[in-house]
């Protein structure tokens, strides 16, 4: 890990932009984060929209949970940002958007082609970020997970067991593999469901809450659209991290 660039955030969070090989990220870290007091680690997803354009929500998601006492840690997406670009997911892009352009039941062979390939490449990865960051003096753990695109969480949740909690957010497509993959994620849950999403078939968010094999998860719902998200939502995930993380 290289760091490349840092900076201070209204004098209370340390920004920090690093390389790991060809892949960027930023950690952001409590200005009283220290050898002495290390604070647990709170992975960032997001979805493949690239860090520059997601940098708003993610910086504001890093400053909540530093105000908590965490550490927060995010990565580029395969494909995604400056990294090279991927034909494959570029296409299962494109075919993704012209089904629902053209109003068309979304494939399972397009869910697949755009979210299985996804997972593959960037799981290992943030195990290797986590590989990386655990060993800095002023990160002590345990490590959870929020957010992002919530098939990659799934698998992180089966494979990593260094995260002990996770938030998800029930607005990405999911493959009818990962569905088998729910059932073995025992690590308590947290939930975020948009009642209204527009791009997100509710039902199915429902049946993989159920399918979830932890024996503590809520489910969050809201009234609203996918963008609709409530600012006391993040009030909630924030209590969820601080019991299962202090």
């Amino acid at each position: 890990m290289h760091f490349t660039s840092e900076q201070h955030l209204d004098d209370s969070v340390l920004e920090r932009q690093f390389t790991l090989g060809e892949i960027p990220g930023i950690l952001w870290t409590p200005a009283s984060a220290s050898a002495s007091a290390p604070v647990p680690l709170i992975l960032l997803g997001h979805p493949p929209l690239g860090l520059r354009k997601m940098y708003p929500r993610l910086v504001a998601r890093a400053q909540h949970s530093a105000a908590q006492g965490f550490a927060s840690a995010t990565i580029e997406l395969p494909g995604s940002g400056d990294r090279p670009r991927w034909p494959a997911a570029e296409q299962a892009r494109a075919d993704l958007r012209r089904a629902m352009e053209a109003g068309e039941p979304v494939s399972d062979a397009i869910v697949d082609a755009l979210i299985l390939p996804l997972v593959e490449k960037a799981v290992p990865e943030w195990q290797a970020t986590l590989d990386a960051l655990l060993p800095l003096p002023e990160i002590g753990g345990p490590v959870g997970y929020s957010g992002g695109v919530i098939s990659i969480g799934i698998r992180l949740a089966v494979v990593e067991p260094r995260i002990v909690a996770a938030g998800f957010f029930a607005g990405s497509f999911v493959p009818r593999a990962m569905f088998e993959e729910a059932r073995q994620v025992t690590i308590p849950l947290h939930v975020l469901l948009q009642w209204d999403d527009e791009g997100n078939d509710r039902q199915a968010a429902l049946d993989l809450f159920d399918a979830f094999g932890s024996k503590e998860k809520s489910l969050y719902a809201n009234m609203g659209g996918h963008t609709g998200v409530p600012q006391f939502a993040g009030d909630a995930a924030a209590q969820f991290f601080t019991r299962q993380l202090k």
